[in-house]
């Protein structure tokens, strides 16, 4: 992981409310990034920085879940805080259905605020190294032959060796060196772990 530190992305009107909570969000060793038109962070914000969104609901021009909409629909993939002085139950579940990781009334107590972007920033960690496991993986079974694909859709269904040479028509010995070199290809030592990396590429729709 790049060991620059996650960045906070902090959209919010308000100069002394920009001000305060950059400030606040610094003390845990993250970088914030401010900004006053929500228009202007979505047509220039970095999309591929690790990190999180702190976003406030009321703003003139682009409503906070308007611009939480459009975000979702462009695939942005940082979670978002929501934060409003004028909370409601019908806002938070507004907040939450659109995607909001979190949604904090202001005043915002500071605790709740850094223990909500640090929560953020953890998520977001994990779906990155998550999504680059994912990617990796396919890369790898690409490399596969079409025998070695057979080999390997028979062995995830538990079939043994004599068994899957019976079925391809051929030796128990290729079926075993088939087994081996697709194994060494998608960086596998166990049958445990065969199993999970395919079906993760079954989720995905790559096997």
């Amino acid at each position: 992981m790049n060991p620059i530190s996650p960045l906070i992305h902090l959209v919010d009107d308000d100069a002394s409310v920009r001000e305060a909570l950059a400030l606040l969000i610094g003390t845990v060793g993250l970088r914030v990034a401010p900004w006053a038109d929500p228009q202007d962070f979505l047509a220039r914000f970095d999309r591929d920085a690790v990190g999180a969104i702190v976003l406030d609901m009321r703003m003139p021009g682009l409503s906070g879940l308007a611009l939480i909409d459009e975000l979702r629909a462009q695939g942005v993939d940082q979670p978002v805080v929501m934060l409003t002085g004028h909370g409601s139950v019908d806002m938070c579940r507004r907040a939450f259905k659109a995607g909001a990781a979190e949604f904090l009334e202001k005043p915002v107590d500071d605790e709740a605020l850094l223990g909500a972007v640090q929560a953020a920033v953890r998520t977001h960690l994990a779906l990155r190294r998550q999504d680059a496991a994912g990617r990796e993986a396919r890369q790898r079974h690409a490399l596969l032959s079409a025998r070695e694909r057979e080999v390997l859709a028979l062995v995830i269904k538990g079939q043994t060796s004599k068994q899957i040479a019976r079925a391809l028509q051929l030796s128990p010995r290729t079926v075993e060196t088939h087994r081996a070199h697709l194994q060494d290809k998608l960086q596998v030592q166990t049958l445990a772990q065969l199993v999970r990396q395919y079906a993760a590429l079954v989720d995905e729709g790559a096997a």
